[in-house]
């Protein structure tokens, strides 16, 4: 009997020392995946920062105002002007909210089109015609709107 009781003594504790080796050398990955990826955030940091610096020696004002003086000629830069900035409500309406073009008085252009080319005249009419029934969108005035101050952000659909 104390045989026996031997036997499954040591099945159990070589069954024990193999799970517990298992686990060791699991962790011992997963420490070492941790590491891993710990230096490549170090790396990806090192880089925002290298790009962070960059960044800021590329767009300093003196290197910029050198660059336009040297190629003036060739891009022709002007100053903004602050009449050409505007705001978001000024700006012209999505082409969502754009209103569709009336059916009858496209198929009626069309139709002058289709006559004008039938008898081999320009189709300037037609175009011009096709050109007039859409409505062109126009900004809102300025100053009048309680919250003009306040800028407001969407998302532009196409």
């Amino acid at each position: 009997m104390l045989k026996t009781f031997d036997l499954v003594l040591i099945c159990v504790m070589t069954a024990t020392a193999a799970v517990t080796y298992t686990i060791k050398h699991r962790a011992e990955l997963k420490l070492e995946e941790v590491h891993r990826l710990e230096a490549e955030i170090k790396l990806e940091k090192d880089t925002i920062d290298l790009l962070k610096a960059d960044w800021a020696l590329q767009s300093q004002p003196n290197r910029l105002e050198r660059l336009v003086k040297a190629y003036n000629e060739e891009l022709k830069l002007q100053p903004t002007e602050s009449t050409a900035l505007v705001h978001a409500k000024e700006l012209p309406m999505l082409k969502s909210e754009v209103p569709v073009p009336d059916v009858t008085e496209a198929k009626a252009s069309a139709k002058g089109a289709t006559v004008a080319s039938a008898k081999g005249a320009p189709d300037t009419k037609g175009a011009q015609a096709t050109a007039k029934a859409q409505p062109i969108p126009m900004p809102a005035p300025r100053g009048e709107a309680e919250d003009a101050d306040q800028i407001e952000t969407g998302s532009v659909e196409e």
